[in-house]
């Protein structure tokens, strides 16, 4: 943790923060954490009939450790106070309850890491959340996260976005390889908190930046892949790579909800086929590149950093991470390089990687521009009609699997049937690997597996 202490000494913020981590309180709040989520049901409840379950005496005396701890942990981080005393009364509330769906809206609401945004600032913050990629489990989770908030990026926000940013995270309860977790911290409608608990559940940034440069690195040299000498730069600086998540974080988070939306995937909860999703997370990382493009050519050279952990990310790590059962991302990053391939900026020639880097960005934010217009075209048109708008993209660039009955079209599926009915009939692996991400999964299995459970701890290290 050499960079943070060094940091520490410079700004005060970082120090009573790293104390939150050495705190003899820390591991017994993560202790306890992970004692309740085995417990907890699908929407977060305890069924104390299930089969292992304890005795409700038992889980409260659990919740009682984790009100503890945060109140010990507490006094590090007087800019947490009243966040800090809403979460103790949601937690005392849920247990006295009788451990029904968790409603934590009202330490949600407390917890405004906007209000002071300061470089290195951290905050300790208990969640009730659920991961990405459609599973429904959501889990007690504490985490202890530090603002990445340098002077430029302060000032670009301030003059040319609408979204605060998000914040690093050090420490968490058992870290998973996988995209940033979100929250879903309360059973009340409420469209506004919702909203914000999907804006502050992505925090998860430097651990992220850890996980793209080892498997970036690992694919470069597997590839053969001829890097530009400040990219090679770029994946050798740990903040470096922080900062470029920080920036292409920001611009995807307020892409959500903004632009022409036939739907809103994330905010209203609709069933719609997973490569919908897929759509709106490649349409909010590509509308990240396309502002990284304009951030280069006005002078931002942060803005050529993100184009290409976009271009990375997307292309190397995220279609050979997690399983295949729906996983959108993987599906966007396939898409993305697909597209490339076809458009002749990428070439897999003499088993050697090449990638035109001159016309990489024209031809990146060309497929942004055809996301776009499906998602423009789809307000006129009925929802299933719009899925097979959809459906034809992607299926224009990947091969859907052999058996898909909704590559056989509208009359390969029974129409009579609402349309929600009608995801039942996609396959949980609809556009299967390509042959040439066979090879590259086994290829890299182990880099993979070998980045589950970093934690910034880990990133501090590797910075050092």
């Amino acid at each position: 943790m050499t960079e943070i202490l060094e940091h520490a000494n410079a700004t005060g913020a970082i120090a009573a923060a790293q104390r939150v981590v050495e705190h003899p309180a820390w591991p017994v709040l993560k202790s306890a954490v992970e004692e309740l989520r085995p417990w907890q049901s699908e929407d977060g409840s305890i069924d104390f009939d299930a089969e292992g379950a304890p005795s409700a005496a038992t889980a409260r005396e659990v919740v009682e450790r984790v009100v503890t701890a945060v109140e010990r942990l507490s006094p590090l981080l007087p800019h947490d106070d009243a966040y800090h005393r809403a979460l103790v009364a949601d937690l005392r509330r849920w247990a006295a309850d009788g451990f029904g769906v968790p409603d934590f809206l009202d330490s949600l609401l407390a917890f405004q890491p906007a209000a002071n945004r300061a470089d290195g600032l951290q905050h300790l913050v208990v969640f009730a959340m659920y991961t990405q990629n459609g599973n429904p489990d959501r889990n007690l989770e504490a985490v202890v996260l530090r603002m990445v908030w340098p002077d430029w990026l302060a000032d670009l926000e301030a003059t040319r976005t609408t979204t605060p940013c998000s914040a690093g995270s050090p420490s968490r309860t058992s870290p998973r390889a996988t995209t940033p977790t979100r929250l879903c911290s309360s059973p009340r409608p409420s469209r506004c908190a919702r909203r914000r608990a999907l804006q502050l559940g992505r925090d998860l940034l430097r651990p992220e930046a850890a996980r793209f440069r080892r498997v970036t690195e690992a694919s470069v040299d597997l590839l053969g892949l001829d890097l530009p000498d400040d990219i090679r730069e770029m994946l050798g600086d740990q903040k470096r790579c922080e900062q470029a998540f920080v920036l292409w974080d920001m611009v995807h988070d307020r892409t959500h909800s903004h632009g022409d939306l036939p739907f809103d995937p994330f905010m209203i909860k609709q069933r719609q086929p997973f490569w919908m999703y897929g759509l709106e997370e490649l349409r909010c990382d590509l509308t990240a590149f396309k502002e990284a493009v304009k951030l280069e050519a006005d002078g931002f050279g942060q803005g050529r950093d993100v184009q290409f952990a976009v271009l990375f990310d997307r292309m190397f790590r995220f279609p050979v991470t997690g399983e295949r059962v729906r996983n959108y991302d993987g599906l966007g990053g396939q898409l993305l390089f697909a597209y490339l391939h076809k458009h002749d900026v990428v070439r897999w020639t003499d088993n050697t990687l090449k990638i035109d880097w001159t016309r990489a960005p024209e031809v990146t934010n060309q497929l942004c521009g055809e996301i776009e217009k499906l998602y423009r075209d789809g307000i006129d048109r009925p929802k299933i009609v719009h899925w097979f708008a959809a459906y034809d993209l992607v299926a224009s660039y990947l091969a859907p699997h052999p058996g898909s009955r909704w590559a056989k079209g509208p009359d390969a599926l029974d129409l009579d049937q609402p349309p929600r009915k009608l995801v039942d009939d996609v396959l949980p692996d609809e556009f299967p690997l390509s042959m040439f991400y066979e090879a590259l999964s086994k290829k890299l299995k182990h880099v993979i597996a070998s980045t589950k459970g970093i934690t910034a701890a880990d990133a501090g290290r590797a910075a050092a």
